[in-house]
């Protein structure tokens, strides 16, 4: 399913591809910086707040390179699923014996995007060692109610990275039978203590999805719209000895 909206409108503003879209935390926060945002997910995200094409996100980004409809994108995202190796749950998969059930789709990505021509960002959690880490964010440098790091490889553009702020406490909820407080709530998973929908949205940035899955699974709007906002700046001065 594609939502019918003419991406080719606004003129004002950038386009930018956003792939494995689920429900739109990194859209939000393009969004937010400047860009025309349009996503692509295997699964039905009727709460993703921008028009978006329901399929697979690599056969999407293959299929806009052989018909050249991707140069009317300024920058693509991407987000490739990431459960089975992300510092969250490997332990926890090696001892169950579930390692391995999890496709790994961060190398044809990348070699789709590099086939782009385009900046890019991938996406990924700590413990993914397939990207460049070129740069690291996390909920503190936003003032948010999560640590949630992630780590970003930057295809074509470079970016200074800002100094990661120390934690102010520990991440409350219950670990190995102990009740923790703190500022910061646990953005994944469900039980030991996980906070609820509304304290997710609070913690997060994020009020368009009231889906714990989605809201687990999101990048906080702020990360992408600090990134958003970092690239269009790069831009400045090649548009500058343009005019």
């Amino acid at each position: 399913m594609t939502h019918t909206t003419d991406i080719r409108r606004d003129s004002e503003r950038p386009l930018l591809l956003d792939l494995f879209s689920c429900a739109g935390g990194a859209a939000m926060g393009y969004a937010r910086a400047g860009f025309t945002v349009h996503g692509c997910d295997i699964t039905d995200r009727p709460n993703y707040p921008f028009p978006y094409h329901r399929g697979d996100a690599l056969a999407y980004l293959a299929h806009l390179i052989t018909t050249g409809e991707i140069r009317q994108y300024a920058f693509v995202h991407t987000s490739p699923p990431c459960q089975g190796k992300c510092a969250l749950t490997v332990g926890t998969n090696q001892s169950q014996g579930w390692g391995g059930t999890h496709e790994d789709l961060v190398a044809p990505t990348r070699e789709l995007l590099d086939r782009t021509g385009l900046p890019y960002v991938i996406e990924q959690p700590n413990g993914r060692a397939e990207i460049r880490k070129d740069l690291t964010l996390c909920g503190e440098m936003f003032g948010l109610g999560v640590i949630r790091h992630r780590n970003f490889e930057l295809g074509g553009w470079t970016v200074e990275r800002p100094a990661h702020r120390p934690h102010r406490g520990r991440v409350k909820g219950w670990r190995h039978g102990a009740y923790f407080d703190g500022p910061y709530v646990a953005a994944y998973g469900n039980g030991g203590g996980k906070p609820t929908v509304p304290e997710l949205q609070a913690a997060m940035g994020i009020t368009w999805t009231d889906v714990r899955e989605e809201l687990t699974e999101a990048i906080p709007p702020a990360y992408s719209e600090w990134i958003g906002t970092a690239f269009l700046a790069s831009l400045a001065p090649a548009l500058e000895v343009a005019a």
